[in-house]
């Protein structure tokens, strides 16, 4: 049994509950993808591996709760109950494994990142930075934009007053190799006519349809297998739960970048959110609209405070 301590919130929190992601799962069920916390009881089986009082973090569903039943293979030790563990888990395993298996990152690509101050697109400019390529960043506001560059991002771009397509034109004639996408709609499009020569699109997920009743925003489709031709490039779409098999790994390298200092993991509390900080379940649905206005720097997390009175 697991005391949740904070949760983390993901643009597909609003593809679960609307029931695309599984059909077969009929309300009321469990959301939530992601906790950390601390063990308060333990199974037979659990009790070789854990001890009562022991930070972990887990990734499975229905982890919106206060208290969960964690598998212990769903469980990850941790050094301590820190909300910045939890960027980590979701957020910042889909960029380390998507860029790794699919980005085919060396020094001097120039690599472009949607949503770039987001809770996974942080985690993407610093890994392909680390991997000595010239990161791109696209970002809603100015304050972003700074974060970006405080994170080693080359050229950030605010598309809310820099047109993205003249500056990709303009400064990247070329091309950019690598694109880590997650927006959709007109932005796919904009990457996807921004490929360099056998250029790698990335599909992460596409938000900018998440909200409405398909799930999935418009896209200029027609002529992809031309222009996919014409540049020799890929589309490769991207799914934590295809690359369980990395995961353990990634994780670990992550956990131990964090712990050298090598690696910024942003968290947001919604401190600057119209009601104040994102504390208890009743405020997880703040957090997602908060999301959705595309106000986040960095990964959003609830802090759940320990009840004095609970049932347990």
């Amino acid at each position: 049994l697991f005391s949740s301590r904070f949760v983390g919130i993901n643009a597909s929190d609003i593809n679960y509950s609307a029931g695309r992601y599984d059909a077969s799962v009929k309300p009321p069920f469990d959301i939530g993808f992601e906790g950390v916390g601390d063990v308060v009881a333990l199974g037979l089986s659990a009790s070789a591996d854990y001890t009562v009082g022991q930070a972990v973090a887990y990734l499975k569903a229905g982890s919106f709760a206060e208290y969960t039943v964690v598998p212990a293979k769903h469980a990850v030790p941790l050094p301590s109950v820190k909300p910045e563990f939890l960027t980590l888990m979701g957020s910042g395993a889909t960029a380390h494994i998507s860029l790794k298996e699919l980005g085919e990152l060396s020094e001097g690509k120039k690599v472009l990142v949607t949503a770039a101050a987001g809770g996974t697109g942080q985690f993407a400019v610093q890994l392909a930075k680390k991997a000595k390529c010239h990161v791109i960043g696209t970002c809603s506001s100015d304050e972003k934009a700074g974060f970006l560059k405080s994170i080693g991002c080359d050229r950030t771009i605010n598309y809310k007053t820099e047109n993205v397509e003249s500056v990709l034109r303009k400064d990247y004639p070329e091309g950019v190799d690598v694109v880590y996408e997650s927006v959709g709609g007109k932005m796919f499009d904009l990457a996807l006519n921004s490929l360099a020569t056998k250029g790698r699109l990335i599909v992460i997920g596409f938000i900018s349809g998440y909200q409405n009743p398909t799930g999935l925003p418009p896209i200029k489709a027609e002529l992809l297998p031309a222009k996919l031709l014409k540049k020799s490039a890929s589309i490769r779409g991207f799914f934590l739960n295809h690359y369980l098999s990395e995961y353990k790994m990634a994780l670990k390298h992550l956990l131990e970048m964090y712990e050298r200092g090598d690696l910024v993991c942003e968290v947001d509390f919604g401190d600057m959110s119209p009601e104040g900080k994102f504390t208890g379940l009743e405020s997880v649905f703040r957090a997602v609209d908060y999301m959705y206005m595309g106000k986040n720097i960095g990964k959003i997390v609830v802090e759940l405070p320990h009840s004095v009175n609970s049932k347990l």
